[in-house]
């Protein structure tokens, strides 16, 4: 029988899609994501953000109780744990990019984490499990991304995560909870109805809460569902639902289940090298290229030589911020990205520092720099390009160009490499030892029959040196 409802064709592949439908490349490109995701997560509880996140959600307490990550004497409801797990994950914009343009995992691996703590201990929950509900909640993001024009370019309205990040929350919370093809539908039009968040708080604190918001709003939908709760059941086919949210909506029923084919399988997610907006991940590639002509035996960039930078780039505005003054302007913004490339020859976590931000060379190197917008540069990840041209005093020019970085999905991180950001990132709040177990489990989730043995990984320290290490 061939549905003709958008909504009840979701719902029916959320709850069809079994472990059988996984094939190799989504299980080895899934796995890549949840360890990334873990170590931008872990790395995040350092942030301010997620120390307010945190402060703010002790008000709430339950008798079911889930790990905040890294922190071994403090426990959260889930929805409330997925809340500050997802804020830590994105607040320093250092997690997975996907295209058309959004960052799935945040949205859906906290939910999963803190779920499985809270399940019963029989039955167990086992690695495939994990996989599956998380590639369903990655799958209906993407899926629901193809139904417009508008999603394929990098966003002016609302932050795709708010809004599809949501809908895959509760997609996997569905998944892993068991939900029928009629509960899932009701949890998908409750989800709607808490979905979507303006750009406007884009370079802010308050960006990194629209992950956090989706994993817990998305969970929040799925538990009222359970209790019976209804809601539109066409919420994905009409433009009063989810097309409110997008211009030129136009949703098509999913394949059938004989026949399904996952959006992951042809469509891998790129993973960042430093924290910041993607887009300024061609910036830094093409100004590092460009800075082996200004600069010769390690020696300092010769400012006073330089007359001015110019940088050829899509016209993003949100991501044009031409003298930053925080850490979260800093990693939106093309400029200061192209000149602590050009001072340091690349950038790390610590770029982003308010007192690398603020060192007088920056300042003067940012006041050379003009943006250009050429009609060929369209702002969509898959397209998009980078060119800098730096002119000399002498009238000399350089001028590189960046098509593809390392770590997008054209030129993918290898496993070392991605690995070795873990590693980096999660050392800051693990042991060496439960950084290597974790590397170890997820390298071989699809064979782990419970996933207690993650979860218990994710109290981290719990000796008083790895403590003072993370402050």
């Amino acid at each position: 029988m061939k549905l003709k409802s958008v909504t009840e064709s979701f719902a029916k592949v959320i709850h069809g899609l079994n472990v059988g439908h996984l094939t190799d490349r989504v299980i080895q490109r899934s796995k890549r994501m949840i360890l990334d995701t873990l170590g931008v997560g872990f790395l995040g509880t350092s942030t301010e953000v997620f120390h307010k996140a945190s402060q703010y959600s002790k008000i709430y307490s339950s008798n079911t109780n889930s790990t905040v990550w890294g922190r071994p004497d403090f426990s959260l409801p889930p929805t409330y744990a997925a809340f500050v797990n997802g804020v830590a994950i994105h607040s320093m914009d250092f997690d997975d990019t996907w295209h058309p343009a959004t960052h799935p995992s945040g949205a859906v691996l906290p939910v999963l984490m803190a779920l499985s703590e809270a399940l019963p201990p029989s039955p167990k929950f086992s690695g495939l499990d994990l996989l599956l509900a998380f590639n369903v909640g990655i799958e209906v993001q993407g899926r629901l991304m193809h139904f417009s024009k508008e999603a394929n370019d990098i966003p002016k309205r609302f932050h795709p995560p708010s809004v599809v990040g949501t809908l895959g929350s509760a997609a996997a919370a569905s998944k892993i909870l068991g939900l029928s093809a009629t509960k899932c539908q009701e949890a998908l039009a409750i989800a709607v109805s808490h979905a979507g968040a303006p750009l406007a708080n884009a370079a802010t604190q308050t960006k990194p809460l629209h992950i956090g918001n989706a994993a817990r709003h998305g969970m929040e939908a799925v538990f009222l569902a359970m209790l019976g709760l209804q809601g539109n059941k066409q919420v994905l086919d009409i433009q009063a639902g989810f097309g409110a949210f997008y211009a030129n909506y136009s949703p098509k029923v999913l394949p059938s289940l004989d026949a399904y084919t996952w959006l992951l399988d042809q469509q891998d997610v790129a993973f960042k090298r430093f924290p910041a907006h993607l887009a300024t991940h061609w910036v830094a590639d093409a100004a590092a290229s460009v800075r082996k002509h200004v600069v010769t035996d390690r020696a300092l960039l010769p400012i006073d030589r330089i007359e001015r930078i110019v940088l050829r780039i899509p016209d993003v505005q949100y991501v044009n911020r031409p003298f930053p003054g925080s850490e979260h302007e800093a990693r939106h913004s093309f400029q200061y990205v192209a000149c602590a490339t050009l001072l340091d020859g690349g950038v790390i976590v610590p770029s982003f520092h308010k007192s690398q931000i603020n060192r007088p060379q920056v300042r003067e190197l940012l006041s050379k720099v003009e943006l250009q917008h050429p009609q060929d540069n369209l702002p969509s990840f898959n397209t998009l390009y980078c060119e800098i041209s730096v002119t000399l005093k002498d009238g000399v020019t350089f001028t590189e160009r960046s098509d593809t970085f390392y770590g997008h999905w054209r030129k993918p991180l290898s496993q070392k490499d991605l690995q070795e950001k873990f590693r980096a990132n999660a050392s800051r709040m693990l042991s060496c030892d439960t950084v290597e177990r974790f590397i170890e489990l997820v390298e071989n989730l699809e064979d782990l029959e419970d996933c207690s043995l993650l979860t218990a990984l994710l109290k981290g320290p719990s000796s008083p040196e790895m403590v003072s290490k993370s402050i």
